[in-house]
């Protein structure tokens, strides 16, 4: 007979079952069964690790199976599903198959019925059925199999069978051919089982009248209980667990009141059931109690020489800017446990403010981390969720601590002029605390609930405009404008770091990528227009990505760009000089104006045509602006006969004032004096410099007032290719600001009264038209 070896698993006479084979030589054995249409004898292994059994390793007694179907799964493995039919005992292994073959005595049932074999016939059947009966979800149709079952020993077979024993004790069973001591042994066991069975039922009827619903979680705890420690968890996990937090929490260095609060946490957690849901809040709590850096680490003595190395390695120009850092570092190094100021830096996009956070890092030798505070419009952002709710955070504050893992990092907080009140509260109150160095350092998070020192972090704000930032917010900083660059200082960032960092963006090596200094200049000029230089090297990029396709198509080796290979690269020219743009037609000013994004020139034009006096307005105006043109023409109706001009004219035309670019909105009263000029010229037919560019408020008593924005402006006016520029005289203390280089440029014109502009800016009256007639046009 073939024999197929299992390792646990006992197939009985009667029954029907699955037999899984995965070793070559049951596989072989099963097949050749199948193929010759011959029983196989299912017989146990005595030691189931073994992985190539021989016949010293098997049971002499196994079961006789008719192999009713053969089946290969879609993952490769073999099973056979296998009837019992008999027993039958090993007399011997042969030798010389490639497989396990013995020569076996088939064992017949006994048919004997004597009156003690049908007692203990009878009370095996009724232990097999109360033990169905106390079973929770024992199967319909065993019950049927036991009851409609005649011989003693298939029943004795079949309850064994599905019986939750050991395949050795199914074994035992198997090899018992006397069908009286067969059965006794069954009921043994049965009768150990039923009595497990009657405990928990009798437990169970208990449990369900007695108990309460705290007494029932208790003993589904102590249930969990004995499970987890079955799976090596539970308690001594637990202990382990809080063992370990314990000690974290001695060696964390917290202050004294920081560590009783993770102390009285710590005991809750050890009373706290793990199923509980707030055992993992409190857990989470406690990480990050733990995790903070609560000591100060040793400081490095800052090196003023080596951070003004680093300044000047990171940033070209800006020297008031690096001056002023250097006597930040200088006193933080003289007093390292005083509290220095909070610097903010504002100026326009692309000029360095953030690269600036990073170099005074470097230059502190300290940990960096930035926090983004666009469009935060949550007080918890900033003081963090309380631990009531669900999924609560601390703050952006204590979450960039945490990260940069010490308690004297910088910290940058960016783009702090776009902090958003919103329903949720306002998060620019919340920064009061955290950027005053009074309150700093009893901080309190809502998540944390424990105060932290936030003294030692070296906090550096960064906006753009201060308009939006609240009074008593911007208080609290010392501010320091970063205003555009001028054309030589965006060459030389060019040359020596734009280039530069492009080329390894690009994957260009040096040397194979030349662009000239008349290139760049170019692009300055005429491909770029703003205060910092982003998009001054995102034209560099276009033009190394151009150079770096020649190269990967190896049509150059080496690629020179200069200043007539732009057009083919990056189009026509989208600037042009502003100057073109101006002609000598009366009527035209030309104005200074600031923006978020650095300063620019305005024109301001006026006409007049037939009318009744009227005073119109285009080119969307603000209400500031308005009432600026509105005074303005009030000045020339008042000085009309000091300025020559008839007053009749005022009365029969209607005078036009249009601002180009209409379609972006426009206010403030910085154009005063540019429009005063503007009605001046118009009414006098006389042309304004056109080299020259004005800016100031006007009182209606004639006087020029200072405004904002000198810096930006005067820069603005200088990359424009102007000569002169009109500022008002209480402006002089703007002047130390403006760069050297386009000091040099310009001419400064300061103005105390308007009557100073008109002589200043006025050319003589040339072919001037008969009064009351308007000019064609007085457009730009």
């Amino acid at each position: 007979m073939i024999i197929v070896p299992v390792r646990s698993f006992v197939l009985f006479p009667g029954m029907v079952m699955p037999v899984t084979v995965g070793r070559s030589k049951s596989i072989a054995a099963a097949q050749q069964a199948v193929r010759e249409q011959r029983p196989v004898g299912i017989l146990k292994q005595r030691d189931a690790d073994v992985n190539d059994p021989t016949g010293l390793d098997m049971h002499r007694m196994g079961t006789v199976a008719n192999v009713v179907r053969y089946i290969t799964a879609p993952d490769g493995s073999n099973h056979l599903v296998c009837q019992g039919e008999q027993r039958f005992q090993v007399l011997e292994f042969l030798t010389g198959w490639p497989f396990l073959v013995a020569r076996v005595l088939r064992i017949p049932e006994p048919t004997t019925r004597t009156p003690e074999i049908e007692a203990h016939f009878l009370h095996l059947r009724g232990q097999a059925l109360e033990a169905l009966e106390l079973m929770p979800q024992a199967p319909q149709e065993l019950t049927s199999a036991i009851q409609g079952i005649e011989q003693p020993g298939a029943l004795a077979d079949l309850a064994v069978a599905y019986m939750d024993v050991k395949p050795d004790e199914k074994q035992e069973v198997l090899e018992t051919i006397d069908v009286t001591a067969r059965i006794d042994k069954v009921s043994r066991m049965l009768a150990q089982r039923l009595e497990v069975l009657r405990l928990s039922a009798e437990i169970g009827k208990q449990t369900k009248a007695a108990l309460d619903e705290r007494q029932r979680e208790v003993l589904l705890r102590e249930q969990m209980a004995a499970i987890q420690k079955q799976l090596g968890e539970g308690e001594e996990g637990k202990a382990a667990e809080l063992a370990e937090l314990e000690k974290k929490i001695a060696e964390a260095g917290m202050p004294k009141d920081v560590e009783d609060q993770a102390r009285k946490e710590l005991r809750r957690l050890q009373r706290m059931p793990e199923s509980q849901g707030e055992y993992g809040m409190v857990r989470t709590y406690l990480d990050w109690l733990i995790e903070l850096p609560w000591k100060l680490p040793e400081e490095t003595p800052i090196d003023i020489k080596e951070a003004r190395r680093v300044l000047d390695a990171d940033h070209y120009g800006l020297e008031k800017i690096k001056t002023r850092i250097i006597e930040f570092l200088a006193v933080r190094k003289l007093a390292p446990q005083g509290k220095a100021p909070i610097l903010c830096f504002v100026g326009p996009p692309g000029v360095g403010k953030t690269s600036l956070g990073q170099s005074i890092a470097r230059a502190m030798n300290r940990k960096f981390v930035r926090v983004s505070l666009g469009g935060v419009h949550d007080e918890a952002e900033i003081r963090g969720h309380r631990r009531t709710y669900i999924g609560s955070l601390p703050g952006n504050i204590i979450q960039g601590i945490r990260k940069a893992g010490t308690r004297n990092c910088v910290m940058m907080l960016d783009e702090i002029d776009k902090l958003g009140a919103g329903v949720h509260g306002d998060p620019s109150a919340a920064m009061l605390e955290v950027l005053d160095p009074e309150q700093n350092n009893t901080f309190r998070d809502n998540y944390l609930g424990v105060p932290f020192d936030l003294s030692r972090v070296v906090f550096i704000a960064t906006a753009n405009m201060l308009d939006t930032i609240p009074g008593p917010l911007r208080d609290r900083m010392e501010i320091i404008s970063l205003a555009g660059y001028t054309d030589t200082e965006k060459l030389q960032i060019a040359s020596r770091y734009l280039v530069k960092r492009q080329m390894d963006a690009n994957g260009v090596k040096d040397g194979q990528v030349e662009i000239t200094d008349a290139a760049l200049r170019e692009i300055i000029h005429h491909y770029t227009r703003e205060a910092g230089v982003r998009n001054l090297e995102r034209e560099i990029g276009k033009v190394l990505r151009n150079a770096a396709v020649r190269l990967a198509e190896g049509s150059a080796e080496n690629v020179r760009v200069d200043l007539g290979d732009l057009a083919a690269i990056l189009g026509q020219r989208r600037f042009e000089s502003e100057v073109a743009m101006r002609t000598s037609v009366p009527g035209v000013a030309t104005g200074l104006a600031w923006t978020p994004v650095g300063g620019d020139i305005l024109f301001i034009e006026a006409t007049r045509v037939h009318g009744g006096g009227r005073l119109i307005l285009t080119g969307q105006l603000g209400d500031v602006m308005k009432e600026s043109a509105q005074a303005a023409l009030s000045i020339v109706k008042n000085r009309a006969v000091l300025l020559g001009i008839d007053p009749d004219r005022f009365e029969k035309s209607d005078i036009h004032v249009h601002v180009p670019a209409g379609a972006i909105p426009k206010d403030g009263p910085s154009a005063g004096v540019a429009m005063f000029m503007a009605l001046t010229s118009l009414m006098t037919d006389r042309t304004i410099r056109s080299d020259t560019a004005m800016t100031g408020e006007i009182s209606l008593r004639g006087l020029v007032l200072p405004v904002g924005g000198i810096k930006e402006k005067v820069i603005a006016a200088a990359a424009a290719g102007l000569k002169r520029v009109m500022l008002p005289a209480r402006n002089k203390r703007d002047y130390d600001d403006i760069p050297e280089e386009v000091r040099q440029q310009l001419e400064f014109v300061w103005l105390e009264r308007v009557e100073e502009a008109v002589a200043a800016a006025l050319e003589p009256r040339v072919d001037a038209p008969a009064s009351g007639d308007a000019p064609a046009t007085a457009l730009a």
